[in-house]
């Protein structure tokens, strides 16, 4: 078997968003799943992962005391706190400041709770589309970001997602022809993109150390767990081992009628994949 450890978001416990206060505080606009984090570590651990990630405003909750009690849960749960994502538009000079510090609370937090990586999406799509310096804008950005994580002793990853300006494959090459910040894949976003998931981990096996697992329907439209769908995450488990990966992989699903029977689905297929 793999030398892999198994984590899974806790994203799926609740809806998905932000702070709203973040449309005029921009520092604060933290992503956070709108649920019990408590019940979701709980039944992380019971499916019988080691491992969880968070979203940097369920971490940041509650300042210090928010750390404590979330050290507390991990310990109660014996999850350890694998990554925190946060993220950012990254292109826009005037509030890139507010950004960054944001990421570094979220840095902060990680490390306090003994995290290996930090993971960060964005890089703002514009209203009448891509300019031809955005990608070294966003670039520059992520190498800020590379340094507020070694400076708190973690890996940085960028995460390409819909919505923002690296989606595909050629995007992906865009961005990280300019910076060396190393590459969470999430499987399901590049192939809703039009992505080889399987190819695109065996080109940019170099910079990958972390990745999320999830599935794709591609009609209807629908994240799913990793078994099921139109994504051959089989293939992309393959493509893993083919490139020596060890480390941690994480199971992720956006959102899901029963959350905990997702996440018991997800781990059992990859379990059997690795096998």
């Amino acid at each position: 078997m793999a030398a892999w450890k198994l984590a899974y978001h806790a994203n799926c416990w609740g809806p998905l968003g932000g702070d709203a206060v973040g449309v005029t505080s921009v520092t604060r606009l933290t992503y956070r799943t709108f649920g019990d984090m408590t019940v979701a570590a709980r039944e992380i651990a019971a499916a019988g992962y080691e491992g969880i990630e968070f979203f940097d405003g369920n971490v940041l909750d509650g300042g210090d005391d928010g750390i404590e009690a979330m050290r507390a849960l991990l310990k109660e749960t014996g999850l350890a706190l694998v990554s925190v994502y946060s993220g950012g538009n990254f292109i826009f000079a005037d509030i890139l400041e507010e950004e960054l510090a944001r990421v570094t609370s979220a840095a902060r937090a990680a490390r306090a709770l003994g995290a290996e990586h930090l993971v960060v999406g964005g890089g703002a799509r514009r209203h009448d589309g891509t300019r031809p310096d955005d990608y070294d804008k966003l670039a520059a950005a992520l190498d800020k970001v590379d340094a507020i994580a070694s400076a708190h002793g973690l890996k940085a990853h960028y995460h390409p997602h819909l919505s923002t300006i690296v989606e595909n494959p050629d995007e992906v090459r865009a961005v990280f022809a300019r910076t060396p910040i190393g590459f969470c894949p999430d499987t399901a976003h590049l192939a809703a993109a039009g992505a080889d998931v399987a190819t695109m981990v065996r080109e940019h096996a170099d910079r990958i150390s972390y990745i999320h697992l999830k599935g794709l329907s591609r009609d209807p439209f629908a994240f799913v767990p990793v078994g099921r769908g139109d994504l051959d995450n089989g293939a992309v488990i393959q493509a893993l081992k083919d490139i020596g990966y060890q480390g941690w992989v994480c199971n992720e699903l956006d959102a899901w009628p029963d959350p905990a029977a997702g996440a018991a689905e997800s781990l059992a297929f990859v379990r059997a994949a690795m096998a």
